[in-house]
């Protein structure tokens, strides 16, 4: 079969699978995740590190904020810039403390980027979100 074909029953495959929008809101009551209006993404954070054989590369941290309180939720949008900016300090003192060629440790930088969130807004209330972690 012609690959052109195959992608295009794929395509046809996932569509017809896609619920509407008004039937994902109903189907997902109560899922424990964030919901559009009280999460804010944010951009990604990168740290450098070194790999085993001496080369030097990067770590991206895929990050957002879960905010239910309407006033934090301002708050934090106006402090994106130094969130970013303790994003970047936290990631890079945790990239420093890697050994060469093992992978980082999601909980403990989860840890150090929600202790960091809590330190900039001056209270617990934003709920850190981790996309995904890559070393490369």
């Amino acid at each position: 079969m012609e690959r052109r074909a195959l992608l295009g029953l794929a395509v046809m495959a996932t569509a017809a699978t896609t619920l509407p929008p008004e039937a994902a809101k109903a189907s997902s009551g109560g899922g424990g995740g964030a919901s559009a209006d009280t999460y804010l993404r944010l951009p990604i954070v990168t740290a450098s590190i070194l790999h085993g054989d001496g080369r030097r590369g990067v770590l991206s941290i895929e990050t957002g904020l879960d905010t239910p309180d309407a006033a934090l939720r301002l708050r934090v949008q106006q402090s994106t810039p130094r969130l970013r900016a303790a994003y970047n300090t936290a990631a890079q003192t945790f990239a420093n403390g890697l050994r060469p060629g093992m992978p980082p440790d999601i909980d403990r930088l989860a840890s150090a980027l929600q202790a960091a969130t809590n330190t900039v807004m001056g209270r617990p209330g934003a709920r850190l979100l981790l996309g995904s972690v890559m070393a490369v």
